[in-house]
């Protein structure tokens, strides 16, 4: 649960030690628009994937089930700053399907958290292996970090690609191949 007052508060310190002027007309409002900002960037600590994958539908066959592009935000756990970019997602049922949204709210659910790439990657493998039972899960982050494009290094258009793999795409690596050429 976020808690708006200490956020504003940890706000003005901040403006105060890069020798702002929180008084002035532009900053006054600023400390409760980031908390504000904050309860929405991070309300995924707030929530479970459960509640997008509890409901699901009987399907015949376990043909591989693909929802690619999904566009995510997400802030990088050790400089605070944004990382976005598409998500690729995969499963092969067995038996029951979920709505194709609710592959995106997963998503959205871990990426809505202080996190790393690689952590959200797998996070995301696993909750559809737990809720779906899929007998394989496959999952590939493509990001640019702005820790790594506006500050540090400095590489604007980088990308950081992670992929996690579950239970038969761990095994099968025709499956995997399948996975890469349907989401290219």
């Amino acid at each position: 649960m976020v808690n708006r007052e200490k956020i504003e508060q940890a706000v003005r310190l901040l403006l105060e030690g890069i020798g702002e002027d929180v008084c002035r007309e532009g900053l006054r409002q600023t400390p409760e628009r980031i908390a504000r900002m904050y309860e929405e960037l991070f309300g995924g600590l707030d929530e479970t994937p459960r509640t997008y994958l509890e409901k699901t539908f009987p399907a015949c066959g376990s043909q591989m089930v693909v929802e690619k592009d999904i566009s995510f935000y997400s802030v990088c756990e050790h400089h605070l700053m944004p990382f976005y970019g598409k998500a690729h997602v995969a499963y092969l049922p067995q038996g029951k399907v979920v709505g194709l949204s609710k592959l995106a709210r997963t998503v959205e659910v871990f990426a809505r958290r202080p996190q790393i790439q690689e952590q959200l990657t797998a996070q995301i493998a696993d909750a559809l292996m737990e809720h779906l039972l899929a007998s394989g899960v496959m999952v590939m982050l493509e990001a640019e970090h702005l820790c790594m494009t506006m500050r540090g290094v400095k590489k604007p258009g980088s990308k950081t690609v992670t992929t996690a793999v579950r239970g038969a795409f761990a095994t099968d690596d025709r499956l995997q191949r399948q996975f890469f050429s349907m989401v290219k």
